[in-house]
């Protein structure tokens, strides 16, 4: 990026750390006024607010010097650093872990927003990444987060390529709501069909043994072909930076439909273990670390040693299956013994027990969600195209070949309709 002024991040705000959990304290599901804000929270575009934990009012007591307030900008400094964002309104007063920071007390004569937008660029999370100290354990010290330089422009232009920007984030988010509404009407689709059995014609259908007549008791290996990702060597850097997807579980956060991974492979590190390839619309369950992520590939990948996937039978156990395996999150917690490193090998992955309904079932309930599914790949395919010409504009708005103008304005117009 080219600029005539540029300012370190340390001559026009604080950073703080945040502050681990005192021993003998853990974060809980009980929601009380105490949020605690974790990396894994923490995505490209700010925070994920499905899963967020909180603290008691002791543990508070004892760290409430580490909170996040309007005016900040956190930034994660350990495990997956670099992710950038602002609390939302109603999570502020959240404490922050000690894997991340707070940029705060920022000078009146720059905006937040703009700040953070930077940081989440490619040019941003560029000079972020040139910083990390460390081999064993990878961290960005606090003191390397005040030697980024961002451009020194004057507040007007701040705000005007804050708001063309979020023109194209309203786009994205419009997008993220019609995605999570869809989701939500095929999963309670089949919560009604497949766990209290109001599926097309279950009052002509008995019910033996605790289930419908013709469905049957079986393993998650009776879904399809149980496939365990792998690693090919790191130690041979021409088996990486491809075009073959490598999907980890931070991607499976990142979005249940995968399009684009962190990290690739290329043809050669993918050819060592060519067993591994997975076909598109493959289910991905995360089974070591944060177990029972569920995740579909939209693209021919490869996923790492954390995942087990199942290449479904045929067509019609696809989105039964997707939603099979998201429910039983739990039970793969309590068979990883609920350790730190909870792990599910393909052996106890493959012989869970679960039900499957009969043929004709399966190939109605496939033919009546696919068009919703089709729906979601479209809207998050649109979301991608969305967040690229953003991508593409910030840095040229920054540097100032680009001018903030009406005709801006305009073409983010035209990507909403």
């Amino acid at each position: 990026m080219k600029t005539s002024q540029k300012v370190k991040l340390g001559d026009i705000a604080k950073i703080k750390g945040g502050k681990r959990l005192p021993k003998g304290f853990d974060v809980q599901d009980n929601i009380t006024s105490h949020p605690y804000i974790r990396v894994t929270d923490m995505d490209e575009n700010g925070l994920i607010l499905s899963n967020i934990k909180y603290i008691s009012d002791e543990v508070f007591s004892r760290i409430k010097n580490y909170t996040i307030s309007s005016n900040d900008i956190y930034i994660s400094i350990a495990g997956t650093i670099g992710r950038v964002g602002i609390v939302p309104d109603n999570f502020l007063g959240s404490n922050l872990t000690e894997n991340a920071a707070k940029i705060t007390k920022l000078d009146k004569n720059y905006n937040k927003k703009f700040i953070t937008y930077f940081l989440q660029s490619k040019y941003g999370q560029g000079l972020i990444k040139n910083r990390i100290g460390g081999t064993s354990q990878p961290k960005l010290p606090l003191y390397r987060i005040a030697e980024i330089t961002i451009p020194n422009l004057i507040k007007e232009k701040q705000d005007g390529i804050v708001d063309l920007i979020e023109k194209y984030n309203d786009l994205i988010d419009i997008n993220r709501r019609r995605v999570q509404l869809l989701e939500e009407s095929a999963r309670l689709l089949f919560r009604e069909w497949f766990v209290y059995f109001r599926f097309p014609g279950h009052e002509k259908v008995k019910i033996v043994d605790g289930v419908p007549e013709g469905w049957r008791f079986a393993k998650v290996k009776d879904l399809g072909q149980i496939v365990t990702g792998k690693t090919p060597s790191k130690k041979n850097i021409r088996n990486f930076d491809g075009n073959v997807p490598f999907i980890k579980t931070p991607d499976m956060h990142q979005s249940w439909i995968i399009l684009n991974t962190e990290e690739t492979l290329s043809e050669i590190g993918a050819s060592l273990q060519n067993n591994k390839y997975l076909p598109p619309w493959s289910v991905l369950v995360s089974c070591i670390g944060t177990v029972g992520v569920v995740a579909m590939n939209l693209f021919k990948s490869q996923t790492n040693q954390q995942i087990n996937s199942v290449i479904p039978k045929n067509k019609f156990y696809l989105y039964y299956s997707f939603f099979c395996l998201s429910n039983i999150k739990p039970l793969l917690e309590a068979i990883g013994g609920g350790s730190t490193m909870t792990n599910i090998n393909k052996n106890k992955f493959e012989n869970i027990k679960i039900n499957i309904p009969s043929e004709n079932v399966l190939a109605e309930f496939y033919q009546t969600v696919n068009p919703i599914f089709n729906q979601i790949a479209l809207l998050i395919d649109q979301n991608q195209k969305f967040a690229q010409a953003r991508d593409l504009l910030l840095p040229r708005l920054m540097s100032g070949e680009i001018e903030v103008s009406e005709s801006n304005i305009e073409i983010s117009k035209e990507a909403e309709t």
